[in-house]
């Protein structure tokens, strides 16, 4: 689950990180009286800046500074709406312009092979953090956190001298073990702040002053860790998510989409993988992975059914049912409920085997709806990718 920056930074905040103050806006008239607001506070200038989950925000035209309430309104009118990568702009972050001096990159990400998370940095901010992987490795510290005692103080000023804040290091630590308390927290996969930068700002009396602080922020979460953080839920931008990831969710349903042709409705993730896998193998191409759990009853299994149909290009679907929880009939029952529904004619191959097996190889055989039985899982994958081909 993918955080918009305004949300990300609230998570920063919690973790006691350093974050400007900023604002949300939907019109450009909103964002006309937070502009105001921040100018009449002392800001020279405003940063206008689209809230969408896709990178290259500001070479799209995204992200814009503004002098004047006026002109804040008139740069929100020019990026709502606009279209980035495919994705509409529906708001905005108004923020005060930073005075910036150096910009660093700092992240906390979950390193699954390892098992822990790991602390990224580097003096290299401002930019994509995979172009400087390429062009200077080196540029970046890495190094993983303790698997029990979390981010250790020596860990986190190791990384502030390799980043080059060495003469900040009492200011660059806090945020540093913050960013991994924060990853922590709430079970992110990420937690990205690019960038990090070194602010000057200039006090009422005129005096100078410097500061870190995180102008940018990027959160991913763990989908399966949100029953523990029912309050990040609320988080979830719904409008820039597939309508039918967004259904899937809410029907109990794992379901990612592939770029396949033949579409696949298999019990288990274990089994799902596996029939994917011999799809692959006999020469075919998976259109989803979709798992309807242990238990599906009849009309679970038509609302995968619909899922699987709403992609134009799935040509055949394969259905690979082990009866174990779930019983063959009610997957059967399930499957002519969904084939009643179907606004076109896609071939059926299903193999279905454990609890009830024989009566739903009855039910559909009497059915005369031309869905094709296999008595085997190879014969049932060697079928899907021949009528798949013949379609093609």
């Amino acid at each position: 689950m993918k955080l918009q920056e305004y949300a990300a930074k609230e998570l920063l905040v919690r973790a006691g990180l350093p974050v400007p103050p900023w604002s949300v806006a939907d019109t450009p008239a909103e964002a006309r009286s937070q502009a105001a607001a921040y100018l009449a506070a002392g800001a020279d200038r405003v940063v206008i800046k689209a809230q969408v989950l896709v990178g290259g925000r500001g070479k799209a035209g995204g992200v814009k500074l503004a002098a004047t309430a006026d002109e804040a309104e008139a740069v929100a009118g020019a990026i709502l709406g606009m279209d980035i990568k495919g994705i509409t702009v529906r708001r905005v972050l108004v923020a005060p312009a930073a005075d910036i001096v150096r910009e660093y990159y700092l992240a906390a990400v979950l390193d699954r092979g390892a098992r822990r998370i790991r602390i990224m940095g580097s003096a290299e901010g401002g930019v994509e953090i995979e172009q400087v992987a390429e062009e200077d490795p080196d540029a970046i510290v890495s190094l993983l956190a303790h698997p029990h005692l979390g981010l250790l103080d020596h860990q986190a000023r190791q990384v502030a001298f390799a980043m080059g804040l060495g003469d900040r290091w009492k200011e660059a630590v806090p945020v540093i073990r913050g960013v991994f308390a924060a990853a922590i927290a709430n079970d992110a996969d990420l937690v990205e702040i690019n960038p990090l930068a070194i602010v000057r700002s200039v006090e009422p009396d005129g005096t100078v002053s410097e500061s870190i602080q995180a102008l940018d922020a990027k959160v991913t979460l763990d989908d399966s860790a949100l029953f523990r953080h029912p309050d990040l839920e609320a988080l979830r931008d719904l409008s820039e998510e597939d309508p039918v990831d967004v259904e899937a969710r809410g029907l109990g349903l794992s379901f990612i989409r592939l770029e396949g042709s033949i579409g696949c409705m298999v019990n288990g993730a274990g089994l799902a993988m596996a029939t994917m896998d011999l799809v692959k193998r006999a020469g075919g191409e998976p259109a989803n992975f979709l798992d309807i759990g242990g238990g599906a009853k009849a009309d679970k299994v038509a609302a995968a059914m619909r899922l699987i149909l709403s992609d134009a290009s799935v040509q055949v679907i394969l259905v690979n049912i082990f009866g174990g929880i779930a019983r063959g009939d009610e997957v059967a029952r399930g499957l002519l409920e969904a084939r009643s529904q179907q606004t076109r004619d896609v071939p059926m191959v299903v193999r279905i085997v454990g609890t009830n097996a024989d009566l739903a190889a009855r039910i559909l055989d009497e059915s005369g709806v031309g869905i094709e039985a296999a008595t085997s899982l190879d014969a049932a994958v060697e079928r899907a990718v021949e009528l798949a081909r013949a379609a093609a």
